[in-house]
């Protein structure tokens, strides 16, 4: 059975694609899986691929390309899997981020939750084995973002990490069997940004208000900010999977979120609540009108999206009675599993309490510049 993260004769040949200024563009590789690693030529095919095969996330989406190339200005490789009958087997999307400070490393996908090859196990085994030689011949890591390890993978492996979870929750087919099932102290929570006249609007015309709430909030938490041009490409390229969802006080944003819809899943990828309004708990709003707003949608999961495990955010998205699911984020290369998924060291921890005096115009300014370069975002 193909194992993950065993390299091939082959994938030390993609060296040269480093060199390309923008995407880059290995050339074509025979593996002795008899497969065929080629770039992605045919974005309808890498996605009817993606929409039918077990794993796959809105994360393995072609748009992704795009989106990180002009919002992010890093360098992709995305790879597909052939047989020999020229037949589609597998897909890895590859991100190469370049930093004076953390070095070169190659994602599989940053500012995700998920990523790594999908496919039957001899194409992820070939992806992957591309993926390690890409990343060697840069001198760099190679990260994959997993929901869980493809067959035949140790769960031990010394490249990976356990440092990141998500919660799931199972969802009804309608709101009111969900609002009987979740923790009566949780519905008082609900109730009471309720009781203070807040509201909720959810549209693509959100992200204005959702970034600003969410920006202040990263300053707040001492992280400089993705770009605002970011959720702009995101929405101009997945209009029908981008859910964007805003809590109102008197027309003021107070709470926001944004996340994804795919295949019967709402992931609530960032969310954020302005301090100044903690004591009415937005958050609380916010959560729950997303769930309501998955099943409407037809949802059938709800993703509460990665936190550190045994912290704060676990435990608050643990009360609505979901289950956490490990995330084992996989590196190789030097230090491989030192850093996966981890936070900052004491020198970020440093430089995030000093972010945190900054005015939030200079953050959000400053900011994205500073977020291209860092690995755990």
């Amino acid at each position: 059975m193909a194992t993950l993260l065993t390299p091939r004769s082959a994938a030390t040949a993609f060296g040269a694609a480093l060199e390309y200024p923008g995407r880059m563009t290995p050339t074509m590789t025979r593996t002795d899986e008899n497969m065929v690693v080629t770039p992605l030529a045919d974005a309808a095919e890498w996605d009817a691929f993606v929409e039918e095969t077990p794993g796959a996330t809105f994360c393995h989406l072609s748009a992704w390309r795009g989106i990180i190339e002009r919002a992010m200005r890093q360098r992709t490789c995305y790879a597909v899997a052939r047989a020999e009958d020229g037949g589609l087997r597998g897909v890895l999307p590859l991100v190469r981020l370049s930093s004076p400070l953390f070095g070169a490393r190659l994602v599989s996908v940053p500012y995700l939750n998920d990523g790594g090859a999908v496919g039957d196990p001899d194409a992820i085994a070939a992806l992957h084995a591309h993926a390690i030689g890409l990343a060697a011949s840069a001198g760099g890591r190679l990260e994959l973002r997993l929901r869980s390890l493809p067959p035949g993978a140790p769960a031990t492996h010394p490249g990976t990490s356990h440092g990141k979870v998500t919660v799931l929750l199972d969802l009804p087919a309608e709101p009111e069997q969900l609002w009987s099932a979740i923790p009566a102290k949780v519905r008082s929570q609900v109730r009471r940004p309720q009781k203070a006249g807040m509201t909720v609007r959810f549209g693509l015309d959100q992200v204005p208000a959702f970034y600003g709430v969410w920006a202040e909030n990263m300053r707040d938490l001492g992280t400089p900010v993705l770009p605002r041009s970011f959720f702009d490409e995101i929405a101009s390229a997945l209009p029908e999977r981008f859910v964007v969802g805003c809590v109102y006080r008197d027309d003021v944003p107070v709470a926001a979120g944004a996340g994804f819809l795919f295949r019967g899943e709402l992931e609530i990828t960032w969310a954020s609540s302005l301090r100044s309004h903690n004591r009415d708990a937005p958050n609380m709003l916010l959560y729950w009108e997303f769930m309501q707003q998955a099943i409407r949608q037809g949802a059938g999961v709800f993703n509460f999206g990665r936190c550190t495990p045994g912290g704060g955010t676990h435990r608050f998205k643990l009360q609505w009675g979901g289950r956490t699911v490990p995330l084992p984020w996989v590196q190789t290369g030097a230090g491989a599993g030192d850093d996966a998924g981890a936070s900052p060291g004491r020198a970020a921890r440093l430089a995030s309490t000093l972010w945190q005096r900054l005015p939030v115009a200079v953050a959000n300014r400053v900011g994205p510049v500073v977020a291209r370069q860092l690995p755990w975002w």
